[in-house]
């Protein structure tokens, strides 16, 4: 009998501004639920990072500042995301990169995302050792699953749990214990709240301009702060 977890799942991928899950932001999550090996519904959504997209994020993503403009702020999503996960094992391409994202913008809030998770990535790495690459790329192109759209959520999620049946019928009668799901832990760094300098600044800043910033301003971290304050200079004052 097939273990329940390697049929029912969810997997999700993201989207970001950078690599550091503290001080960068989600730009976009892509969410597929999996039942009994199958896709039975799905979440996807553009979200607003309050800053503007380095230009080598839009040049890998194609994601632009326009396509975020007016979408939500990520934490008018994040409870949305929390409970079409529920309490699945997740799955993911390097997933703890993507692990870490989610649950440090669900420290800020206050909320629990404590999970098991499947990395197709370990997987590959223990029993594709052949191969140069194990990006997911590289590895759809290895199996012949179609990635026209490469580093969008939703795509490279679907591109994910394709690859995962694929290791599954390869690898999991040989060696089933490469895919026994793993407690993800990773706590997420003190952070320093906003200064009440900055809060004073960034306050006048959005009276000024009309800003509507979405989020309590005491809700800011400093460094999230700083950029917020940085995104407006550069939007309104220098323009």
């Amino acid at each position: 009998m097939v273990n329940s977890y390697l049929e029912n799942y969810v997997v999700f991928d993201l989207e970001t501004t950078g690599c550091n899950p503290v001080k960068d932001y989600i730009i976009e999550i892509g969410v597929l639920k999996i039942v009994n090996g199958k896709i039975h519904s799905s979440f996807n959504e553009l979200i607003n990072p309050g800053i503007a997209i380095p230009n080598y994020i839009t040049a890998i993503t194609g994601i632009t500042d326009g396509m975020v403009k007016g979408k939500p702020f990520i934490d008018e999503v994040l409870q949305d995301f929390l409970a079409f996960c529920q309490e699945d094992y997740i799955l993911g391409h390097n997933i703890l990169f993507d692990f870490k994202f989610i649950k440090a913008k669900c420290h800020q809030k206050g909320y629990a995302f404590n999970k098991k998770a499947l990395d197709t990535l370990e997987i590959s790495r223990k029993h594709l050792r052949q191969l140069p690459s194990r990006s997911l790329g590289a590895l759809c192109q290895y199996y012949g699953i179609e990635l026209s759209h490469a580093h969008r959520a939703v795509h490279d999620a679907f591109a994910t749990h394709q690859l995962f049946q694929c290791l599954k019928r390869d690898f999991f009668a040989m060696s089933p214990s490469s895919f026994e799901p793993k407690e993800m832990v990773w706590t997420p760094p003190k952070m320093e709240m906003i200064t009440d300098k900055q809060k004073k600044y960034l306050q006048s800043l959005l009276r000024t301009y009309k800003i509507n910033l979405n989020r309590e301003v005491e809700s800011l971290t400093k460094s999230e702060a700083s950029r917020v304050i940085d995104h407006i200079l550069s939007e309104y004052r220098y323009k």
